[in-house]
Order: structure tokens, then C-alpha cells, then sequence
């Protein structure tokens, strides 16, 4: 009787390889489309368009339709700046009617299959779940059910103002719409998955970048607890402090105080809720929100804490979770930049900086490699052993892939470049890559769906994944992935202590 309903729910009358399947949901029917045994529908809304009265508050539920929603073809990306080419970005239009996601399910299953929820990184300001990066097919035939989602970005997403906080409830949550939006959207997915195939008891969510913090950040939201079932963080920081909502800490000013330096930029000093509202999004794109410094908010509601103390304190969601990162992620960043990156290391005593630099072997190591480990690498060992050590199942990678046409002179593997291999979809980065490049993204994308699957992902004839006890780590090479103790262990001993010391 359920495979019945199922069956019935994603196709019309016809054979089971009809071109055009179309599928009820509560607002109104949508029809999709097939393609090599995968069917896929797009710009499916989670949420009411956040415009007009809408914009800066939570998300509300998307009106019905009455006739059949075109869900052949992806929908507006969200209000973004230009992001210099990256392929995460998706195809125009742009619009603050974005709230929207996309469903790839195989075709003839016989049950309910495990989800998979993608969270897009572009440091909260860019990328889209459009982008032909994530598209969903070749994991779903892998047995899995496959959804990405566009949210708020930059200051439509990431912002607060006195004015706002003067007119809201006081128990309305702020601050931190672009998580209320991926909070949404798992509740769709709750509620409508089992229609696409889905089982709505078995969801991981998953996401790069700044798609990692905000899996970070769900483990540790009170309201998205129970929407999902594991979790994969990949190159998510995991040491960072947000800015608090509305009070300011010496270098750290509050959310609020960043949206009146805002609105002082925008001759809007003195502004209110209305006024603000009325601006022209593409005003609020610049100067763009810093994402370590600006877009990061513990708002006390949505996300109670910053991600660390929450981990630290066991008070995150106890699911299975896979945290890694890649081998040079932030290669171009030295300590001496301008920024919050560069900044990283500011704080280390004399005797702080010349162990590490001795233990990068000289300046030169210390240079290129330090703001990697400090940002991602240490933060990443970090959170993984505290959710070990809360009794919670915990593995640990690191990426290591470098294809042969790749024309950076970064030692390894740069920040992002793993995104093609998860998805399996290298046709995608506009570089040719060849057959070890094709042998590393089936073997990532089957750990990962083999994770989805069956909360390990480990599995037959593959190379055996430790947990994180005892510090090994999977990683993926040129020539396949290796099992090993974490690289550099003596340089994040370091680290870890650094931050020990200016945060304890």
C-alpha cells in the first residue's frame, strides 16, 4: 500500500518512464522531468517570496497554485554580487523570490531511499542551489534522493538594525534569516519528501564552505533538531566567533551595529524599518558583508551559541557526522593580509609563534600553511574529537586530489575543489579532467551516499574509513584514498593550545 501511494504520488497514469512525471504536493501539483532513470523536479517554493513586508523576517509557508507548476526548469538564484566565475554560482536570474529547492529522485524504486540535503557555501553571500555543480543525478542513481536549496544571502540573509528589532515581537527570531531558510526548507523536506521517494527519518544534510558553518550551526539550532539524521561538514571552519545580535564585544560589534554602520554608508542614518525595506536590494550588496566577521550571528534563538562552546558543552545534535577538509585550503592567504584571516595569528604570544614556526619547518612553511590550519584544518580535528568524545559517531578526511590540468600553484587541494568530486559531476569545472580524477569522485561520492545510506560510510570493497579515535583520518589521494593518522598533528597540537589559551 505505501509503494502504491508512492508510486502513485510521483507519476501520472502511464509507464513508469514517462518524459514528464508529474507530482501533488500541498500548495498544488508541479510536473517535473525524466532523464536517464533519474527524475528531477525544480524551483520548487519552501517558503513565501521574502519581499515587501516579508523581507527580514522569518520564513512563512508559499502560497498554493492552482495550475500545474513548470518544474522543468531552476529557478532565480538569490539577490548576490558577481562571484569572479565560480561554477557554485548557478545561471541568472537573480531575485529575492528565491526560496526555492530541487528534488532528484531515481525512477522504479521499491522503498523509501535515504535524503540528501545540500547546503551551498559562497560565504553566505553567493551560489545558489541552481548551479549545475550540485546537480542531483548522479548521486540519486546511487540510490538516494537528492535536494538543494537556495537562502537569503549577504544582508537580505545575515543582517540586523534597531529599527527592525523596534518593530518585532519580542520573542521573533532575528538576525539569522539565511539559517530560518535552511530550517524551512528541512521542513518541507519533512513533510513532502515521502512523495519524491524520500524517507523523511532519513536525512542528511551536507554543505561546503560556508555550507559547512551552516551544518555546524543546524547541529546546534534548536529547531532544526530532528529535522535530520547525520550530518557531513566539509571545509566548515568550526573556531570562529560570531558577532552577537545586538551587543558588542571589544573588535567584535554586534549585528546591530554593523547594520547601522550599514545604513550610515547608505546616507540612511536614523532609518527606519520602512526605510529600509524600501531599498533597492542591489544597495544592500555593497560594501560586501565580511562572512567570518559579519555573517556569522549567534542571534540566542535560532543559533544559541557559537558552534565550539555548543560542541564542547555536548549540547549538539547527537547524530553521525563526517568533518573534513582539503590539503591547501586557504594556500594564497599569508598571516601578514588584511582581513579576519589574516588576522588569525594576531593574538600569538613570542614563544606561541616561534614553536609553530618552527614546527612548519621556517617562514616560508609557516606562511603558506598556518592560516589553513588555524581556520580549518585544527577547527575541523577540533569539533570531530568533541563529538567523539560525546559518545557520538565521528570520521574524520582529508582531500587531497589534484588533477593534472590544474593551473594553481597550490601545493594541494584549494578550498572548494572537492565540490565536483561529492556530486560526481567533473563535466561541470570547465577544465578537462581524466580517468584518476573519475576514480576519486565515484569513490567520494559512494562513501558519502554509502554514509547516507547507512549512517557509516564505510562499505564492501572499500578502503576502510577509522572513526576519529585515536586521530586517523581517510584520505583521498591521486591514487585512491589512504587510511592514516591525521597529517601535521604536532602543528594542530600547537594551534590547539593557541586557542585554548585566548579562549579557554
Amino acid at each position: 500500500m505505501i509503494l502504491e501511494s508512492l508510486m502513485a504520488a510521483l507519476m501520472t497514469t502511464g509507464p513508469a518512464n514517462i518524459p514528464d512525471p508529474e507530482i501533488a504536493l500541498a500548495q498544488g501539483r508541479a510536473q517535473g522531468r525524466e532523464e536517464s532513470g533519474v527524475i528531477s523536479f525544480q524551483n520548487l517554493p519552501f517558503a513565501a517570496p521574502p519581499v515587501g513586508p516579508l523581507r527580514w523576517r522569518p520564513p512563512v509557508k508559499p502560497a498554493p497554485w492552482s495550475d500545474i507548476r513548470d518544474a522543468t526548469r531552476p529557478g532565480a538564484i538569490c539577490i548576490q554580487s558577481p562571484a569572479n566565475g565560480d561554477p557554485g554560482v548557478g545561471p541568472l536570474p537573480m531575485s529575492e523570490d528565491c526560496l526555492t529547492l530541487n528534488v532528484w529522485t531515481p525512477q522504479g524504486m521499491t522503498a523509501l531511499l535515504p535524503v540528501m540535503v545540500w547546503i551551498h557555501g559562497g560565504g553566505y553571500n553567493n551560489g545558489s542551489g541552481t548551479a549545475a555543480l550540485y546537480s542531483g543525478t548522479n548521486l540519486a542513481r546511487r540510490g538516494v534522493v537528492v535536494v538543494t536549496i537556495n537562502y537569503r544571502l549577504g544582508r537580505l540573509g545575515f543582517f540586523d538594525h534597531p529599527a527592525l528589532a523596534a518593530e518585532r515581537q519580542p520573542d521573533e527570531p532575528a538576525g539569522n534569516y539565511g539559517v530560518m531558510d535552511q530550517i524551512a526548507a528541512l521542513e518541507w523536506v519533512r513533510d513532502n519528501i515521502a512523495r519524491f521517494g524520500g524517507d523523511p527519518g532519513n536525512v542528511t544534510i551536507f554543505g561546503e564552505s560556508a555550507g559547512g558553518v551552516a551544518v555546524t550551526q543546524l547541529m546546534v539550532a534548536p529547531a532544526a533538531r530532528g529535522l535530520f539524521h547525520k550530518a557531513i561538514v566539509q571545509s566548515g571552519l568550526g573556531r570562529q566567533r560570531s558577532a552577537l545580535l545586538d551587543e558588542d564585544r571589544p573588535g567584535h560589534p554586534s549585528a546591530q551595529s554593523l547594520g547601522v554602520a550599514f545604513a550610515r554608508s547608505v546616507q540612511l542614518a536614523g532609518a527606519t524599518a520602512d526605510d529600509l525595506r524600501a531599498l533597492p536590494a542591489e544597495r544592500l550588496l555593497s560594501p560586501t558583508p565580511a562572512f567570518y566577521t559579519d555573517n556569522l550571528i549567534v542571534d540566542g534563538r535560532v543559533v544559541p551559541e557559537d558552534v565550539v562552546e555548543a560542541f564542547a558543552g555536548g549540547r549538539q545534535a547527537p547524530v553521525p557526522m563526517i568533518l573534513g577538509t582539503n590539503s591547501a585550503e586557504f594556500w594564497w592567504i599569508r598571516p601578514s593580509d588584511a582581513g579576519a584571516y589574516g588576522r588569525a595569528d594576531d593574538l600569538m604570544t613570542d614563544e606561541e609563534y616561534s614553536a609553530l614556526v618552527a614546527a612548519y619547518g621556517g617562514q616560508g612553511g609557516y606562511d603558506t600553511s598556518v592560516v589553513s590550519d588555524l581556520i580549518f584544518n585544527e577547527p575541523a580535528r577540533h569539533l570531530a574529537r568533541l563529538h567523539a568524545d560525546a559518545g557520538h559517531p565521528a570520521w574524520l578526511y582529508r582531500f587531497d586530489v589534484v588533477p593534472e590540468s590544474n593551473p594553481e600553484p597550490s601545493g594541494g587541494a584549494t578550498h572548494a575543489s572537492e565540490r565536483p568530486y561529492v556530486f560526481d559531476n567533473l563535466d561541470t569545472v570547465g577544465r578537462p579532467l581524466g580517468e584518476r580524477d573519475a576514480r576519486a569522485a565515484t569513490a567520494m561520492a559512494d562513501y558519502w551516499t554509502g554514509f547516507a545510506t547507512r549512517s557509516d560510510p564505510n562499505g564492501p570493497d572499500r578502503v576502510d574509513w577509522p572513526g576519529v579515535a585515536g586521530d586517523r583520518l581517510l584520505e583521498f589521494t591521486n591514487d585512491g584514498p589512504v587510511a592514516r593518522a591525521v597529517p601535521h598533528g604536532e602543528r594542530l597540537d600547537l594551534i590547539q593550545q593557541f586557542y585554548a589559551r585566548i579562549r579557554p
